[in-house]
């Protein structure tokens, strides 16, 4: 998938050589819902192997056009075929590359994807209370705060509360069409 100046590819069984010094980065695991892990280069290299062979979720590399610079990572996952539901994640892990727009870019590929291909309805998301950009990002998308989950995740010695934020296909179109991602 293209956009203007990214694009989504799958990943590649070398993507693990970048990938772990991201995962290695307390300040971008402070910001993800899920725990720190501490991995070697073999188990980063096992996930993004079993993550391509993945059935049940798409994980995709957001890199720039020209230099083909892999960036970081977006994530469409708990599809539900039947309810027409997923959900989605997206970590910039080059943080010489935030706050430029990627990931702004990258999300509206991913939905376009989810919305007019896979025929989705509805997309949600889980982010970190304290996590402003990322819940600044995805109002930018479309979506709606829907609630929160008061100390659903334990992470750095401290619960701290989820933001739930949704968003539907037909509050999506008119964005899309806005922005002109494609």
């Amino acid at each position: 998938m293209k956009g203007n100046r990214i694009y989504l590819r799958a990943l590649e069984p070398d993507d693990y050589k970048t990938s772990i010094k991201w995962r290695q980065d307390e300040e971008i695991w402070n910001m993800v819902v899920g725990p720190r892990y501490i991995v070697s280069s073999e188990y980063e290299k096992k996930w993004v192997l079993d993550t391509i062979f993945s059935k049940d979720k798409i994980v995709l590399a957001i890199c720039l056009n020209g230099s083909d610079k892999y960036i970081g990572n977006i994530k469409l996952h708990e599809i539900d075929e039947i309810n027409r539901t997923a959900n989605i994640s997206i970590m910039l892990g080059d943080k010489t590359e935030w706050n430029k727009g990627f990931a702004f870019e990258a999300e509206m590929l991913m939905l376009r994807y989810a919305f007019m291909e896979k025929n989705l309805n509805r997309i949600g998301v889980n982010i970190l209370a304290d996590n402003n950009s990322s819940i600044g990002l995805h109002k930018k998308c479309g979506y709606v705060r829907e609630g929160v989950l008061r100390d659903a995740i334990y992470k750095n010695g401290k619960f701290k509360d989820l933001v739930v934020m949704g968003l539907l296909k037909r509050d999506f179109i008119p964005i899309y069409e806005k922005y002109k991602i494609l």
